[in-house]
């Protein structure tokens, strides 16, 4: 009990960089309230006290805002990060060294008995607000994006994007992390096939941006062969001013 206790708060200092202290990661995280609640729940539930772990359950929703029945299975440091509106069904199985952040849901989609919730392999991370539903499998060390909406399988090691999620293709997500670079913006879980008109949007104007500073930089780079020198402020990037290179080619 006391080892896996000390797990789960060496797992908050390494993945909370807020922690500061022993004693604010046992009196103010949720997630770690709720996991402690969650075994001592799950005990009384397969020792067929259904009605009292269901209860404890109950008053571990509101002292944490997350619900996670006592019939779930939760591994050794797994960590809840916020935590605030995390729902784990039943039959939910989360891995070791898993991480869950605010607003994931672990759903079913059916009404049937059995196994109808998802299943998360080891070190599987979960970003927020993300929603996993069905008894599908989630990947040893997959990676599912912020408001994900997942109803397939993902492999290990994938990364999971979008409503509904489609498996991140890792060539176009570097491309599009390099064009993103070079204005001084890298997008958080957000990939160009997403089904949001928003998403689309941006990634079209970076592109397009990255395209036109390529293009602006080739004519200067032709108007220094030609001999045109632009004045010491215009030099950078920050300061280059668009008149003055109509003035040039003028």
């Amino acid at each position: 009990m006391f080892s896996k206790l000390r797990e789960d708060i060496s797992v908050v200092f390494e993945r909370d960089p807020a922690a500061r202290s022993m004693w604010e990661i046992l009196t103010t995280y949720p997630g770690i309230h709720a996991v402690l609640i969650h075994r001592l729940s799950a005990r009384l539930w397969h020792a067929n006290f259904k009605w009292l772990a269901r209860f404890i359950a109950h008053l571990a929703r509101g002292l944490t805002g997350i619900e996670i029945h006592p019939g779930a299975s939760i591994g050794r440091r797994v960590f809840i990060d916020h935590g605030m509106g995390v729902v784990i069904g039943e039959t939910a199985e989360i891995g070791d060294d898993c991480t869950l952040y605010h607003g994931v849901t672990l759903g079913g989609t059916s009404w049937n008995k059995g196994k109808r919730h998802p299943t998360l392999e080891k070190g599987v991370v979960v970003g927020a607000g993300a929603k996993i539903l069905g008894p599908l499998t989630i990947g040893e060390g997959a990676k599912i994006g912020s408001n994900a909406v997942v109803v397939k399988d993902v492999p290990a090691g994938a990364t999971a994007v979008g409503i509904p999620a489609r498996i991140l293709d890792e060539n176009q997500a570097r491309q599009n992390n390099q064009a993103a670079g070079k204005l001084g913006f890298s997008a958080y879980a957000i990939s160009a096939d997403m089904n949001d008109p928003m998403v689309k949007a941006v990634h079209g104007l970076i592109n397009h941006s990255t395209v036109t500073d390529e293009r602006i930089e080739w004519i200067l780079q032709q108007l220094e062969k030609m001999g045109a020198e632009p004045p010491a402020a215009c030099k950078t990037d920050e300061q280059f001013d668009a008149a003055y290179l109509n003035k040039i080619v003028d």
